[in-house]
């Protein structure tokens, strides 16, 4: 499981986890990538940014995001995806 930093907290998250199983406080969820400015800003003073994703590009999208720290899913199955294969085929 690949893991990424969660905001400047110096704790590290799974890259994909399922919705619930993760402490939450302090991050700046969102429904999507769409509000860059708030993710960079959030990034910026060390926030962790989590994004809820349904579908395996949606969490490709918020994984291409530096910024980002975590895909929150509701379906297991997006837990086993293959990034790489996804992003470069």
């Amino acid at each position: 499981m690949r893991e990424r930093w969660f905001g400047a907290t110096g704790r590290k998250v799974p890259q994909i986890a399922l919705e619930g199983t993760l402490d939450l406080e302090g991050a700046l969820v969102l429904d999507g990538v769409s509000d860059r400015a708030a993710i960079g800003e959030a990034h910026a003073r060390g926030i962790p940014v989590v994004i809820r994703a349904s579908t395996a590009e949606e969490v490709r999208d918020a994984l291409s995001l530096g910024a980002v720290a975590c895909a929150l899913v509701r379906d297991e199955s997006l837990l086993a995806l293959d990034l790489p294969q996804l992003t470069y085929g």
